[in-house]
């Protein structure tokens, strides 16, 4: 390492000046004379690294020299990793990890997690990112989405992995987890301000059904107010295995019956609960109507001994969530990128602050967002959590431009060489596309056919032809 290097990276110390106490963030604002006369050795093991002191004061290139994330086992791949403050009153604090693309031209994508709470570097491990875990390391991912996107991880909303928050600053509603992750990417996009130019996706999987839809509807508004040089340049959104219109899709039961993974008896207490829990939702019983709905679940599992419901050729868990959050805690992982000490949160922190928005549809942003953007809403045949038929549910019951259209529309095969990947639907602004042999996690079950679907949306390419 060069000793410049050494030198950006020491000024990530001068964060220790803005820090009130131990694992907090709150900061003070940085000054030139401070940053000159404070350089010391940055202690990438013990001590976060937070960039917004940076990006407030302008100090671009000093953030990223220290952002970056050289030591093994992923410095094979340029990276960058750190904090960005979302709301300095509670001391939120959000971990993002950035991979830009090789081509500087490729369009920037936004990956979140589902859960609710459940950490995006899931997604990179286990599905998209440049790297897979193997026997306690990593290794490169063939069929990565970096090898096409410029793609940000972050750990969303606060609460949720590395993400952290004072007492009282968990989130408990999307309209709050829109305005943090909206402050997160202006900042990242004042730390690399080339990016701006290009097109710009959100994407995400199951409980991000209602982020990707929040976040892209608070750019779209956000950009109205900005000139050019500061909008985000919003293009299209992608949602896999979404949970997204509860209300629309709950009928488990009756998918289940039809699998013939239940009886009718089991079927017609599942549908109980169901109606229970859609009674309790107008009534404006949230909490009450989540809790009742997660009885479906309870009841489906007690009478198929099935542990896992991502895939149901899979009945037990394969406990790939364990194994992502045993490595990313591990030391060497947390030195390289630049998390110190910090605590890493389960998912029943976020799940529970957010018990009372689960049952919240947000089916009418999508709808608002079709006039105006490229969407692309992707299941997996095999999936229990999110069954592809209630998906088509609450797409049908859309109400936008080309909602006629798509209600009519034929589905076409999409054949990958000689085989069948999966059958496409398009109308206007909307594209619905089951895959084949795929459960919740598209991308872990199938990654050629999802890398050319994701490659081709982004391109505004066809997917679906032979």
């Amino acid at each position: 390492m060069s000793y410049l290097q050494l030198l950006l990276i020491a000024l990530s110390v001068v964060l220790t000046l803005c820090c009130d106490s131990g694992q907090t963030g709150g900061k003070r604002p940085l000054t030139h004379e401070a940053v000159k006369s404070n350089i010391k050795v940055y202690d990438a093991q013990e001590d976060p690294l937070y960039l917004t002191p940076f990006i407030e004061e302008g100090f671009l290139e000093e953030a990223r020299g220290a952002a970056k994330v050289i030591s093994p086992p992923f410095n094979s791949i340029n990276s960058y990793s750190g904090f960005i403050t979302v709301n300095k009153t509670f001391d939120k604090n959000m971990f993002i990890w950035f991979f830009p693309s090789k081509n500087e031209e490729d369009p920037v994508m936004l990956w979140l997690q589902g859960g609710p709470g459940l950490t995006s570097l899931f997604g990179l491990f286990s599905e998209i990112g440049p790297f897979q875990i193997e026997n306690d390391t990593v290794a490169p991912r063939n069929e990565t989405w970096c090898n096409s996107h410029s793609i940000l991880f972050i750990d969303n909303p606060v609460g949720t992995g590395y993400s952290f928050t004072k007492e009282g600053g968990l989130p408990h509603d999307e309209i709050q987890i829109g305005e943090e992750l909206y402050e997160a990417l202006r900042q990242f996009f004042e730390l690399f301000p080339e990016l701006r130019k290009n097109d710009f996706f959100v994407a995400g999987e199951s409980y991000a059904g209602k982020y990707v839809p929040i976040i892209s509807d608070k750019i779209s508004r956000a950009n109205y107010d900005l000139p050019n040089s500061l909008r985000i340049n919003l293009k299209g959104l992608a949602i896999g295995n979404g949970w997204l219109d509860p209300i629309n899709q709950m009928n488990i039961g009756e998918y289940t019956f039809q699998l013939g993974l239940v009886d009718s008896k089991t079927k017609s207490r599942m549908d109980e609960c169901r109606d229970k829990s859609i009674e309790l939702l107008h009534q404006g019983h949230l909490v009450n109507s989540t809790l009742v709905q997660r009885e479906i679940t309870t009841i489906f599992k007690n009478a198929t001994a099935y542990d896992n419901l991502y895939n149901y050729l899979l009945p037990a868990d394969q406990k790939t969530e364990d194994i992502v959050e045993s490595f990313v805690q591990r030391k060497e992982v947390r030195r390289a990128i630049h998390v110190g000490n910090l605590t890493f949160n389960p998912d029943e922190l976020v799940d529970t602050a957010l018990q009372g928005d689960i049952m919240v549809s947000v089916a009418n942003i999508l709808a608002d967002l079709l006039e105006n953007y490229r969407v692309l809403i992707y299941s997996g045949q095999l999936d229990l959590a999110v069954p592809y038929p209630t998906t088509v549910n609450y797409l049908e019951k859309l109400k936008f431009t080309s909602a006629e259209e798509y209600r009519a529309a034929e589905r076409r095969i999409w054949y990958k060489k000689d085989d069948i990947a999966g059958y496409v639907k398009t109308a206007g602004n909307l594209t619905d596309i089951m895959i084949l042999n795929a459960g919740h996690l598209v991308p872990m079950d199938q990654p050629e056919v999802a890398f050319e679907m994701i490659y081709n949306f982004t391109r505004n390419k066809n997917i679906g032809s032979k």
